[in-house]
């Protein structure tokens, strides 16, 4: 059977670059590897077409003498390569690594010491909570190290053995047969699950494992000027660390309630305020409420409605302490929705003052002069 084209197994074209090749072959590599495909005996071939392409087309010479002769070419075969015997596995080395995690000489100590796990606690906050900060404290679950046998899973008086199987490197060789020789690969030994360690009498409080669960209560400094879905970071607070490794850190999220007046863009604090025709004609000093207490605020007279102040300082500390934010108050001009007839009396008399006469069978008289303007001009 005639062989395919290089190009057309890792399925690129004439022109490709050297990164697209390997890229190709890479994610091929991984799909047709013997290991991955055990009982399917024709992916064995596959891998070693794709190997035979990668070798040629990823060396400048072969790619060269391979596009002017083709399968032909005198130079080109496995005799005058670099197989499986030679120091450079024309990049199968990549391949290795990806299953293997680096060709299983640079295995990870399983006695070393590794710090634990991290831990998120979501943390409800009242609005003035945040504003100001405050201190609490707060019952974390978590692994902790075992007391009884000092973490070691072993019954007091007794010590964990080293796993004979591994010899302590919690890795184990396994050698296989492939079409192209024998590989051997470091995977986790299953004798230990690769701690490196038999224990026979486990610890009774564990149950072996060296680690039991418990409840933390820590207490908790919450900055000024937090906001919600910020988070702050508790050193040492997480999981135990393994092998006298450190513990983790607890990262405490914050989410903050919305308040009943006052909403909050950055560190500015925003509320609405109502008065009446009166106060916003004639001018007015009112109290409004802050999160620093109550202020008197000065309404010019004419002042429309949806006109902004802005009372500087009395919005929310920065969290990084950069100064303070400001509170911005938006007058809203309430309509009264019931009116007495001395009320009613005194509105008219005010309209016909100002020269707009009321038609008290439009109630709606701006609207009624928007028709009338309407039907003038048609």
């Amino acid at each position: 059977m005639s062989k395919r084209d290089h190009y057309e197994v890792l399925g690129v074209s004439k022109d490709a670059s050297k990164d697209e090749i390997k890229k190709a072959y890479r994610k091929l590599a991984r799909k047709y590897h013997p290991d991955v495909n055990q009982d399917d005996e024709s992916a064995t071939e596959k891998f070693k077409e794709v190997q035979e392409a990668y070798e040629t087309l990823s060396d400048s010479q072969k790619r060269a003498n391979y596009d002017q002769f083709g399968h032909a070419d005198p130079n080109q075969g496995f005799g005058g390569g670099q197989g499986f015997g030679g120091a450079d596995f024309g990049g199968f080395g990549d391949i290795f690594d990806m299953f293997f995690g680096g060709g299983g000489s640079r295995g990870r100590d399983p006695n070393a010491p590794r710090q634990g796990a991290d831990l998120q606690y979501t943390m409800s906050l009242a609005f003035e909570e945040a504003a100001f900060g405050k201190e609490t404290d707060v019952e974390i679950p978590r692994e902790e190290t075992c007391d009884t046998c000092d973490g070691s899973g072993a019954k007091p008086g007794t010590k964990p053995e080293t796993c004979q199987h591994c010899g302590g490197s919690g890795q184990m060789n396994v050698e296989q047969n492939t079409p192209f020789g024998r590989i051997v690969n470091r995977r986790v030994c299953h004798h230990c699950q690769g701690s490196g360690k038999i224990v026979k009498d486990k610890c009774t409080t564990c149950g072996g494992d060296g680690r039991v669960q418990t409840r933390k209560q820590i207490h908790i400094k919450i900055p000024a000027g937090v906001d919600d879905g910020q988070q702050i970071r508790v050193s040492g607070q997480g999981e135990a660390g393994v092998n006298g490794g450190p513990s983790g850190d607890l990262f405490v999220v914050f989410d903050v309630r919305p308040h009943k007046f006052f909403e909050r863009d950055g560190d500015d604090v925003y509320c609405d305020v109502p008065l009446n025709f009166a106060q916003v004609t004639l001018g007015d000093e009112i109290e409004v409420p802050t999160l620093h207490g109550n202020v008197k605020l000065k309404i010019p007279a004419a002042t429309q409605t949806g006109t902004t102040f802005r009372l500087k300082g009395k919005g929310i500390p920065n969290v990084r302490g950069y100064g303070q934010g400001d509170q911005h108050v938006s007058v809203k001009v309430v309509t009264p929705k019931k009116l007495s007839d001395r009320e009613r009396e005194l509105f008219k008399e005010l309209s016909e003052i100002s020269g707009n006469s009321l038609n008290e069978d439009e109630p709606d008289n701006l609207f009624s002069r928007f028709k009338r303007a309407f039907k003038s001009d048609s």
